[in-house]
């Protein structure tokens, strides 16, 4: 696994690693999960109870999320970055209705919040990647205007030559590779 290039990369870096890690929790200690979210434990479970099983859902959910937002950080997959903004601010705003409303703990507004930092977070690190990849002359930093080589992610961003020799990639760049 290679580490982020760019700011918006370990936005979502951090937030993959997370989502495996408590997707993980909620797989293996329940109850751990349940009480970091401030819902109540009962003794006994009543006949009809789901809980259990929407836990597990949720946490196999969590973790695959995960997988996958550390593929796109592997990738440099701007557009999944952008689409995990709009849809961070989704589950921010119905994750707060659904306390507003009484549905859910007070508590579960820290995963609200959560959401809504991380998709604010990435959404600054996406604006800054375009404001330091636009600026000519930076050293180290790839001109968004010189289109030769690319990965199929960002124009500009040259692909390695090890990433061109990859079984099948026909010398497609890792992100256009993973899409096919």
């Amino acid at each position: 696994m290679r580490l982020p290039r760019s700011v918006a990369g370990w936005t979502i870096a951090v937030f993959g690693v997370l989502a495996l890690v408590m997707g993980a929790v909620g797989l293996l200690w329940p109850e751990a999960l349940l009480r970091m979210l401030g819902f109540e434990i009962p003794q006994t479970r009543a006949p009809g109870d789901y809980t259990g099983v929407f836990v597990t859902a949720s946490s196999m959910a969590s973790f695959n999320m995960g997988v996958y937002y550390l593929l796109a950080t592997a990738t440099e997959w701007r557009a999944f970055y952008r689409f995990t903004v709009v849809f961070r601010l989704v589950t921010f705003t119905v994750f707060t209705i659904a306390v507003l409303a009484d549905i859910a703990p007070g508590r579960f507004f820290g995963v609200a919040a959560w959401e809504g930092l991380g998709a604010l977070a990435t959404a600054a690190g996406l604006w800054w990647d375009a404001r330091r990849s636009a600026s000519p002359g930076m050293t180290g930093v790839p001109d968004v205007t010189d289109r030769a080589g690319g990965s199929g992610s960002t124009p500009a961003e040259p692909v390695p030559d090890d990433a061109r020799r990859g079984a099948g990639t026909s010398g497609v760049g890792p992100a256009t590779d993973a899409v096919h």
